[in-house]
């Protein structure tokens, strides 16, 4: 355990950052899965609303530095062609 004033803030900063981001992964990994679950379905209308409730989100956690830019962009870029082929 640390000694001094700045290092205890630090962890306490730390646990705080660390709770808040474990929430927003859930949040965003809940989104997603719903997004799946409605492309395994094959159901097109489902994908694609909960397509559009995911990907603020996922943006939310890029913004928020959760996840990483280019993984978010990558993740919607699959999903969205996922739903897409659905149509077919």
């Amino acid at each position: 355990m640390a000694n001094i004033a700045s290092a205890q803030k630090r962890i306490r900063q730390t646990v705080r950052r660390t709770a808040r981001n474990k929430a927003r992964r859930s949040k965003v990994r809940t989104f997603v899965r719903k997004v799946e679950e409605a492309i395994t379905a094959g159901n097109q209308d489902e994908a694609r609303t909960a397509l559009r409730a995911a990907q603020p989100e996922l943006q939310r956690a890029a913004t928020k530095g959760v996840l990483k830019a280019n993984a978010v962009a990558r993740k919607i870029s699959r999903l969205s062609a996922q739903v897409k082929k659905l149509g077919i």
